[in-house]
């Protein structure tokens, strides 16, 4: 898709440039296009024709007088405020702008987009995403027209930068789209069709593409292992649960292992405690943190990092029927924990209770959970901000920094020794699976914490920002595939 060159060969049609907000001479590839159209560039700056704005976006039409028919400029803003976040967006926008003009090929003078603060190679890498981001389509089923859909099929890539390098940088960008958008297409698959049996085939194809071992664990299974909380949760459903366990082995001398923990709850009801009639519809998407872990997997099998991950994901619906498990039950978890069911709507924590402890079981040393767990972490952080617990702040600080990176922010919530006590407050069993509606979110991580037994730990809650309900300079609506290049950033740059 990507070809590096140092200048425009002459086969180009379309061009894509940046320009900042600045009173300077034109510069690089800009500078020669106003020569070739005897300064008409600098007379459509003038007059307010073409802008440096951010997002602005400005065509123009050589008519005949380049080998070029068309260039885009995209407006960057100042120069000081340019960061790898805005340089994404500008590139996505880009994208979009090229795939409703119908243009499939075009050549980008990548230099333009680079300062001090953003790297050619940073550019590069904010490119490769927002490439594959920003040309995502939902894929949906309705009857479709003879038309075929039109993709990005070509881009050239301008710079005096090393070519090796920048490919490289375009490499790891989409990788990271791609795992991104894999998400994404899980979280928008219905329940009826993504069901957790087909998720474990698809994490079986996964395993075959990338060589991770894997391991589907089976109902049987789950009860020769005690996995009563897992179980539960799968006790009304006429689909059988599945355990899907992935193991990548990067560094066979390395002692550590990093344990991905998602949630993939296919469609949640809320059993008994049930949902209303309006909280019900979109719950297709409370597997966005199994997708996430799946994305992640993918974008680490094509990276490759010197690490060890394995990643398990409790895949089962919670429905209602007369065998469903219901409020005043009390189970067993797989850790020897029992568990006073409150509210079967609290469904995620018991299946991420049983996972946690098999990703122990599995040799990991460090554990990062991600879930679609909770509507408090709504209300207390809104739709843009993922909610994060933890019990060891110099881990959360490598999962912070990674967001960061990838432009998906969390916000740290408290567990104190009071919100512990709360959920050890049942007069029944060791632990209450939902002691309250007050600090719903802490409630649920303190209920996860007691299953990490002192390993490091930090868990995620998306249940605000796994969808969005409006189009982005990098997708449609729906799914985000939030967490998937977060938590394979995270993997990368790893410091036991």
């Amino acid at each position: 898709m990507y070809h590096v060159y140092e200048a425009l060969t002459g086969n180009e049609e379309t061009l894509i440039t940046g320009l900042f907000k600045k009173n300077q001479p034109l510069q690089g590839v800009l500078s020669e296009l106003d020569d070739s159209l005897e300064g008409h560039v600098t007379a459509l700056l003038k007059d307010g024709d073409i802008k440096g704005d951010r997002m602005a976006v400005s065509k123009i039409f050589t008519l005949g007088k380049t080998s070029m028919k068309r260039v885009y400029i995209s407006g960057l803003g100042k120069e000081q405020d340019w960061n790898f976040e805005r340089a994404r967006e500008a590139f996505g926008q880009l994208i979009r702008q090229l795939l409703a003009d119908k243009r499939t090929e075009a050549a980008i003078d990548l230099d333009s987009f680079a300062t001090e603060r953003v790297s050619t190679l940073d550019a590069a890498h904010a490119l490769g995403e927002a490439l594959e981001l920003a040309s995502y389509k939902l894929k949906d089923y309705k009857h479709k027209s003879n038309e075929p859909e039109r993709a990005i099929g070509q881009m050239a890539v301008l710079t005096k930068e090393d070519s090796s390098e920048v490919k490289a940088a375009l490499f790891v960008g989409t990788a990271h789209g791609k795992g991104t958008n894999s998400a994404r297409t899980l979280v928008n698959t219905p329940s009826n069709i993504l069901t957790a049996a087909e998720m474990a085939d698809y994490a079986r194809k996964l395993s075959e593409v990338y060589g991770f071992e894997c391991e589907i664990l089976e109902k049987e299974d789950m009860q020769k292992l005690g996995m009563g909380a897992m179980l539960a949760v799968n006790q009304g459903s006429v689909e059988p649960p599945k355990m899907i366990v992935l193991t990548y082995t990067g560094n066979e001398a390395s002692t550590d292992k990093i344990g991905l923990v998602g949630k993939g709850i296919t469609f949640d009801t809320g059993g008994y405690s049930i949902k209303t009639k309006s909280g019900i519809v979109g719950m297709k998407t409370d597997m966005g943190g199994a997708a996430a872990v799946l994305g992640a997997m993918e974008i680490i099998g094509e990276l490759k990092p010197e690490q060890n991950v394995v990643a398990v994901i409790p895949s089962t619906d919670n429905v209602i029927s007369a065998s469903a498990f219901r409020p005043d039950d009390v189970i067993i978890s797989m850790s020897g924990k029992t568990i006073e069911i409150l509210n079967t709507d609290a469904e995620g924590r018991l299946v991420l209770a049983d996972a946690i402890t098999y990703a122990k079981h599995h040799g990991a040393t460090h554990l990062v959970d991600v879930a679609t767990l909770t509507g408090g972490v709504i209300v207390a952080l809104g739709n843009e901000m993922t909610g994060a617990t933890t019990n060891n702040e110099a881990l959360f600080e490598q999962v912070n920094a990674a967001s960061k990176e990838c432009g998906e922010p969390m916000w740290l919530l408290p567990i104190t020794e009071k919100d512990t006590e709360r959920v050890k407050s049942s007069k029944m069993a060791d632990l209450s699976n939902s002691p309250g509606r007050e600090g719903h979110a802490i409630m649920a991580a303190a209920f996860l914490k007691e299953f990490t037994e002192g390993t490091p730990w930090v868990h995620l809650d998306i249940a605000g920002t796994a969808v969005t309900s409006k189009e982005t300079k990098l997708g449609p609506s729906g799914a985000t595939g939030v967490m998937a290049r977060t938590l394979a950033s995270f993997v990368e740059n790893f410091e036991g």
